[in-house]
């Protein structure tokens, strides 16, 4: 379950992109001035998150307007999530 996430969610890098596009849609260069990288470099992250499904981008004119999609980051909350359950439930079978 979301192994191509949580490779893209271990690269400080990335997460960085991702905090940044919580706030709003950017361009990639927008999202370059934040780093000290070269385009290329940008570029393999932005196409990580884009493999992922943690970021969405689309054409507008000469740019690449990338969002933040949530839909992964939801699915592997609500994951974790199964073992907050599970961890709960043992502890009240442990107390009685």
């Amino acid at each position: 379950m979301g192994g191509e996430a949580f490779k893209a969610l271990a690269d400080p890098t990335r997460r960085r992109i991702l905090e940044l596009l919580r706030g709003e849609n950017l361009t990639a260069g927008e999202i370059a001035t934040h780093f000290d990288m070269t385009k290329p470099s940008l570029s393999h992250h932005l196409n990580s998150l884009k493999a992922a499904g943690l970021v969405e981008a689309r054409r507008d004119g000469q740019n690449i307007i990338y969002s933040l999609d949530t839909t992964v980051l939801q699915d592997l909350m609500s994951w974790f999530y199964t073992f907050t359950d599970r961890r709960d439930s043992d502890e009240h079978h442990i107390e009685r």
